[in-house]
């Protein structure tokens, strides 16, 4: 019988291309999300038939149990992607709110995965939660946790809860995912690079806050690769685990993502502001040795793939309005 994966969140970002790329692995997949973007993004596994889809809110507390009331098999593992995504879209919706949706649901959603009998657990968290490289050096997942933001906090919240379950019988499995970038089934542009991207494109124009600063970025596509490795991986290998889900070359500066936009639409006008505000400032440069040593992960794609990814998918008209709501999360980030 196929494995069967549940995703919260599914029809998002992340969870959109993780969908695609399971069905195609011949998974069985359930996806439960609140379609707060719309659904658009799943239509195209109507009609596979190891897809089935639920409309609900992870922060109801029958949520899991009722997706799977009238569908097949319990899931072999539970993908954990819903929540309030971004320090920005945390800030518009209020601590109280963030905690619900990033917290208290990954609670919820953990304790149903466990009572289902589900063997793993995969929850999406942050290299925000970091906050700033002390001494320049690179961060690992043993590294001090620094978060500069509230969507941090709750990233950690929950990882704390998590971690504090490892000898369950529903295994943890924590991915502290690298800022993304690339087109997926529901692209988002208020990604630094799919933004950069669409702001030169558009304006031929950058404005850039923070302009020294350096972050990691890492394809969604191999996002969805590195996610599919840890649902295959031995569970003693996993349980309990926090791996950074990137690679070294994705470690750049702002300035080094502005010159490979700047390759392929050189007629761009760059300007640089300064900006002090209580967000996100991270400053960092990550490690990876951890996920290609334990998991054998290594990423196929570079962030110039994902400029020239965007470009054609603006510049061909594959995405009509890339300025409208459902590619964000929150109308305001800083670039």
């Amino acid at each position: 019988m196929e494995r069967h994966v549940l995703i919260t969140g599914g029809a998002g970002y992340i969870g959109s291309m993780l969908t695609s790329e399971l069905l195609r692995q011949n998974y069985r997949v359930t996806v439960l999300d609140t379609l707060l973007f719309g659904g658009e993004s799943i239509l195209p596994f109507f009609s596979h038939p190891n897809f089935h889809f639920v409309k609900s809110d992870v922060t109801e507390p029958r949520a899991v149990r009722d997706a799977l009331k009238k569908n097949w098999q319990k899931p072999d593992a539970v993908v954990h992607l819903a929540g309030i995504v971004g320090f920005p879209a945390c800030q518009a919706v209020g601590r109280q709110v963030a905690w619900r949706y990033n917290v208290e649901a990954t609670k919820t959603v953990y304790g149903q995965a466990c009572d289902l009998g589900a063997e793993r657990f995969v929850f999406a968290s942050t290299y925000s939660n970091y906050g700033l490289s002390p001494d320049g050096k690179a961060v690992n997942e043993e590294s001090p946790l620094n978060p500069q933001s509230l969507y941090a906090e709750t990233k950690i919240a929950a990882e704390e809860f998590l971690l504090a379950q490892k000898d369950s019988l529903c295994a943890p499995l924590l991915f502290r995912f690298a800022t993304l970038y690339g087109i997926s089934p529901r692209t988002r542009f208020d990604l630094i690079v799919n933004q950069f991207v669409l702001e030169a494109f558009t304006k031929r124009e950058l404005i850039i806050y923070q302009r020294g600063y350096s972050r990691s970025f890492v394809h969604i596509r191999d996002v969805a690769r590195g996610v599919i490795l840890g649902l295959e991986a031995e569970r003693e290998k996993i349980r309990g685990q926090v791996f950074n889900l990137g690679a070294e070359n994705g470690n750049y500066s702002k300035d080094d993502i502005v010159r490979l936009v700047l390759k392929r639409i050189p007629e761009t006008a760059v300007e640089y502001k300064d900006l002090t505000f209580g967000g996100d400032m991270r400053d960092i440069t990550v490690s990876f040795e951890k996920i290609k040593r334990i998991l054998g992960f290594e990423t196929t794609l570079t962030v110039d793939d994902g400029v020239r990814e965007v470009l054609f998918a603006l510049k061909s008209g594959l995405i009509r309005n890339p300025t409208d709501d459902r590619y964000r999360n929150a109308q305001f980030i800083v670039q």
